[in-house]
């Protein structure tokens, strides 16, 4: 109970900052000029979901309908038709950065409150910030998770440093001469995994030992340290598009070197306190919570009433927006018999829907008394990514299942609504289904 009320305690904080922001924001000349459209005579309010690798960009390659697009989405002065957020499962950089790059590559302005991080979600997990956390990834991870809120923050780097007899795949790194003693470091209390590091053996390595040893590396490894200390991983992804002609390796593959590698050190599956970035519906949750933000700074005076998601990689783009919908759909459900209730009750979205924690990020409790929701999320599978009208399929994983092994194999999930060639495409689709006008 205490762990529910901690994440209900934190979503609710984050909902407040962000709303006071969007407050303070909404009489700020420089973010004014960016949005000042209301909905045309007739028509439906609605939002916009981007993924970036595949459907913008191949590595740091700009796909060149995604310009285009964008010139569509603004007016003549640069101000956004719609709400719109780009939501990656990217998280080796801050939000900031994010929004500088997408602005020059573009050529419109993005803010940082306009970008959703594989690891943004991490703000409401406050139960974790005063902890001890070990860090994995690359970039400015440190930087990254003192901004998320984490207080005492532990790298890779800073351990091995500690315990200079851990890393000893490569030679070159072992030490030389005399053995080092132990620096020591107080006790690790959860391991932060935010994306693929740049040396596995070392990160994979490591991390074990802290699990094994109840996050004192320096300990012996025993079986009565199980279960081990908590596991928030972020970005699930399998596979991404660059700019090769395949797929390249995702965090999705680290996580799954790291479970099958501390299954057979230990015997026991290593658990997740949560799993966040697509496919989980906490991401878009929290995505949904931005566009509201910029639905007000619109001048919009009733809810946003569909999301559409814009991917090119089914398994994480597609499975996320469409398990979303149904939380959606079963909240919508569940609304309407509480109303038909003397004194409310009714059956909760996550009773309806049969969604696992993993699927819903960890927070299956926060989502219950969130009002005014979308009525639905749509899913847009683009061809310029990780999938191919030429290669493969729809649903690809009827065959091969890209999934975490702790979501729901569900081939029906991975059937987007709509399939186009290019973001230009999706765009001219949203805009015709919804009855508005692109210029």
């Amino acid at each position: 109970m205490q762990r529910i009320r901690s994440l209900r305690t934190g979503w609710q904080l984050l909902k407040s900052s962000c709303e006071g922001a969007a407050k303070q924001v909404n009489t700020s000349p420089s973010t004014s000029r960016y949005y000042s459209h209301l909905p045309p005579q007739g028509s439906g309010s609605f939002g916009l979901l981007f993924d970036i690798d595949g459907v913008l960009v191949r590595g740091r390659t700009l796909i060149p309908a995604a310009k285009q697009c964008f010139r569509n989405l603004v007016d003549s002065n640069g101000k956004y038709k719609v709400p719109v957020v780009f939501v990656t499962n990217a998280g080796n950089c801050m939000r900031q950065t994010k929004a500088e790059h997408l602005s020059h590559l573009l050529e419109v302005e993005v803010s940082p409150d306009q970008v959703v991080l594989s690891h943004s979600p991490l703000r409401m997990f406050t139960q974790f910030h005063k902890m001890r956390v070990l860090v994995s990834g690359q970039g400015p991870i440190e930087e990254v998770a003192h901004n998320l809120g984490f207080q005492d923050v532990v790298t890779i780097d800073m351990l091995r440093e500690a315990y200079s007899l851990l890393d000893v795949v490569d030679h070159d790194r072992r030490p030389k001469d005399s053995i080092p003693s132990s620096k020591g470091l107080p006790p690790i209390d959860a391991v932060i995994l935010f994306g693929e590091p740049i040396r596995w053996e070392t990160n994979l390595q490591l991390i074990v030992d802290v699990l094994h040893t109840n996050g004192n590396p320096d300990d012996a490894w025993s079986s009565m340290r199980y279960p081990h200390i908590p596991v928030l991983a972020c970005n699930m992804d399998l596979l991404w598009m660059a700019e090769a002609k395949n797929p390249r390796f995702g965090h999705g593959i680290f996580l799954v070197c790291l479970e099958n590698l501390y299954k057979k050190v230990t015997g026991y599956d290593l658990k997740y306190e949560a799993l966040i970035g697509k496919p989980s519906v906490v991401t878009y949750n929290y995505a949904e919570l931005l566009i509201s933000q910029q639905a007000e700074r619109l001048g919009w005076t009733t809810p946003v009433k569909r999301l559409y998601a814009i991917g090119d990689n089914t398994m994480s783009d597609i499975y996320g927006a469409n398990l979303y919908n149904h939380y959606l759909q079963a909240s919508q459900r569940s609304k309407a018999q509480m109303q038909a209730k003397t004194g409310g009750g009714g059956v909760g979205p996550l009773a309806e829907t049969k969604m696992t924690s993993a699927e819903l990020g960890g927070a299956s409790v926060v989502f219950g008394a969130e009002e005014d929701l979308p009525e639905g999320c749509s899913s847009i599978l683009v061809c310029t990514g990780v999938y191919s009208r030429d290669q493969q399929e729809l649903p690809s994983e009827q065959h091969v299942f890209h999934g975490h092994r702790d979501f729901r194999f569900d081939p029906s999930l991975t059937q987007p609504s709509f399939v186009v060639e290019d973001v230009k495409d999706a765009v001219e689709l949203v805009f015709q289904q919804e009855g508005w006008p692109l210029e």
